[in-house]
């Protein structure tokens, strides 16, 4: 599965936070706190929702709908169909209704997948660990119901809870004398100078094709302009052709810097990985690591 949005390692660390995670996975069967079940949880539950959207009752829904919305546009191509008017548009308007009530129910099943069970509990848990100030380093967008890249709260959101004040510290001569059992949490890699200039980076570029491609049209349309009209200021255009070869250079240039960039970012997710796994508390993912993310799950 990857990164989890917090390790159960965390949620242990906050008395709190455990008892509840502890209370909301008896309810459904599940250990909240164990990072392996809850790993397997979403591996299965994903397959599980990516299968109900592939159901044949969506697909077939899909055509009806489509059948029933151009149905109306054969009309003038066909004298059969012109020839009865009146049943060709309401076998249309049938059809687009049936269509529509198949779809509807699929994503209603979908929807019911998502919202019960022991995702609903999962969200729960990652709700009030945000309430107590843990952060969830990344929450896979088809968890709330949201497409990859997709905003807006999704079919099932994280759900909200009040700000809970942190819990209060031992006294100092406690403090002072860690128990046997205690150990240190695992320590997160230090973010690389390469993986923050890639989340600087990340959204820049990609003009340099279109760029180009103006510059030699401008080019070619000067020549042309020029051997038309006859006027020979216009071959001066073909000046444009050396600079989008230059563009597109330095555009291929920036692509392989980037993607330099990328694996570095890559390489910093999977040592986030291994040190969630070994008990480290992972900070949220800035946006541009989350997407990274989510195109390899």
């Amino acid at each position: 599965m990857g990164l989890l949005p917090v390790s159960g390692a965390a949620l242990r660390a906050d008395d709190r936070v455990r008892e509840a995670a502890r209370g909301i996975g008896a309810r459904y069967g599940v250990d909240y706190t164990d990072d392996e079940a809850v790993a397997a949880l979403l591996t299965e539950r994903r397959r599980s929702l990516e299968r109900e959207q592939r159901r044949p009752v969506a697909y077939l829904g899909l055509l009806t709908l489509m059948a029933g919305m151009f149905l109306p546009f054969g009309i003038p191509l066909s004298p059969v169909l012109d020839a009865h008017l009146f049943a060709v548009l309401g076998a249309a308007g049938g059809l687009t209704v049936i269509g529509a009530a198949l779809l509807v129910h699929a994503r209603a099943q979908w929807k019911h997948a998502l919202r019960n069970g022991p995702l609903a509990g999962y969200r729960e848990v990652l709700g009030v660990a945000r309430a107590h100030g843990i952060p969830l380093a990344h929450i896979p967008p088809w968890l709330e119901g949201r497409t990859n890249g997709g905003g807006g709260t999704g079919a099932a959101p994280i759900p909200t809870y009040p700000p809970v004040e942190p819990a209060p510290e031992a006294p100092a001569e406690t403090a002072t004398t860690p128990s046997p059992s205690a150990t240190a949490p695992a320590p997160v890699p230090p973010k690389p100078w390469a993986v923050s200039y890639y989340e600087q980076t990340a959204d820049a570029g990609g003009w340099h094709d279109e760029v180009g491609w103006l510059l030699v049209l401008a080019g070619g349309g000067g020549v042309t302009w020029a051997v038309t009209v006859g006027t020979e200021v216009g071959f001066a255009a073909l000046l444009l052709i050396p600079v989008a070869i230059w563009v597109w250079l330095a555009g291929r240039r920036q692509g392989r810097e980037k993607e330099a960039l990328r694996e570095e970012a890559l390489k910093y997710v999977k040592e986030l990985q291994a040190a969630q796994a070994a008990g480290a508390r992972v900070p949220e993912l800035s946006p541009q690591l989350r997407a990274l993310l989510d195109d390899h799950q």
